[in-house]
């Protein structure tokens, strides 16, 4: 029987068949893009150091100014500074981007790539190219590659544009059928290219719901074709009276690896963007890895901090020993098949 379904393969010639014992060439995840924070990579993958599926679709979804392209730049930021040979492919729609804004997040300009796109096919296309590009090299010498579009929700179409340029005021409802063909396409490259895909999504009220409910925008799409969607919010995170940041709410709407609907707080200052322990300690009190005593925290070995104490100095109080315990505890609260 396996030589006649390896004949099958053959006859059908379809590039992404195989065995499955062999492994699933666009399906299985084999790393992870750490995201610079160990509770997101919780979030989205399981684990403290997993981070995102190096060959899925992540959509990162919330309303106007909820800091979705400044929580993609600091993964940028990180994805760069983890891979001193990788490249950033960004496409960009919002024209929000600036050389400042890239250098200003620490993020090395030489290595990324800003592509400013107007409309659905002009993103398909140009993002088709870049990765036929990138799997004409060989195996040997390909070096990690990261792809961004941010943000979807402002892509147009060109029947859009041409009407727009003609004075009409139509709509195109062809645009949610054009962009899940464009996924549909682009979800299988990324599989067998092994490189990860972020988009940044804007989100809306649902009009007569019961409660109140958020929906991401642009049709089916990108919903079936995310691996992970995760819904964003934030609140101003404060150094005394002043503004010196965000803490972004960050909650599991759709996952094909982690449970959904769990949540966490990250934290993403002006000055150094993801902040990576931030998380770990409401995660080690919830836990009993921490014990919240009043108004300090109890450790392991007895003594007590105050929790801004920790949180500024967090790898003398996050020993190996305690990520360990924390790890163990990442598992059973975000995977699936791990209660025991």
């Amino acid at each position: 029987m396996n030589d006649f379904l390896k004949d099958v393969i053959k006859e059908t010639g379809n590039e992404y068949a195989g065995i499955v014992s062999e492994g699933v060439e666009a399906g299985d995840v084999d790393s992870f893009i750490d995201t610079g924070s160990y509770v997101f990579n919780a979030l989205v993958s399981g684990s403290l150091y997993g981070g995102l599926p190096q060959n899925k679709i992540t959509a990162l979804a919330g309303e106007s100014a909820t800091g979705k392209t400044f929580f993609l730049m600091g993964m940028v930021k990180n994805f760069l500074d983890q891979n001193p040979n990788a490249g950033v492919v960004y496409f960009e729609s919002e024209s929000a981007i600036t050389k400042q804004m890239v250098i200003d997040r620490g993020i090395d300009a030489n290595r990324m790539v800003i592509m400013p796109v107007t409309t659905v096919q002009e993103f398909r296309h140009q993002a088709l190219k870049v990765l036929d590009r990138y799997m004409q090299q060989d195996v040997d010498i390909r070096r990690p590659l990261f792809i961004c579009l941010d943000s979807l929700g402002m892509l147009s179409t060109t029947k859009e544009v041409e009407d727009t340029e003609a004075g009409k005021e139509t709509r195109d409802m062809s645009r949610a059928q054009i962009l899940k063909a464009a996924f549909r396409v682009l979800t299988l490259k990324l599989g067998k290219a092994k490189v990860p895909m972020v988009v940044t999504n804007h989100t809306y009220d649902v009009i007569g719901s019961m409660f109140p409910t958020k929906e991401m925008g642009g049709g089916s799409g990108l919903k079936y074709a995310a691996s992970s969607i995760i819904y964003l919010s934030k609140k101003k995170f404060k150094d005394g009276t002043e503004v010196v940041g965000n803490i972004v709410h960050c909650k599991n709407h759709k996952s094909r690896l982690t449970m959904e609907n769990k949540m966490v707080d990250v934290l993403l200052t002006y000055d150094k963007g993801l902040d990576k322990h931030y998380g770990l300690l409401d995660l080690a009190v919830e836990h009993g890895i921490f014990k919240q005593v009043s108004t300090r925290i109890e450790l392991p070995d007895g003594s007590k901090q105050y929790a801004k104490t920790i949180n500024n100095d967090p790898e003398k109080y996050f020993t190996e020993d305690v990520m360990k315990q924390l790890e163990e505890v990442a598992l059973k609260e975000f995977k699936y098949g791990n209660d025991s």
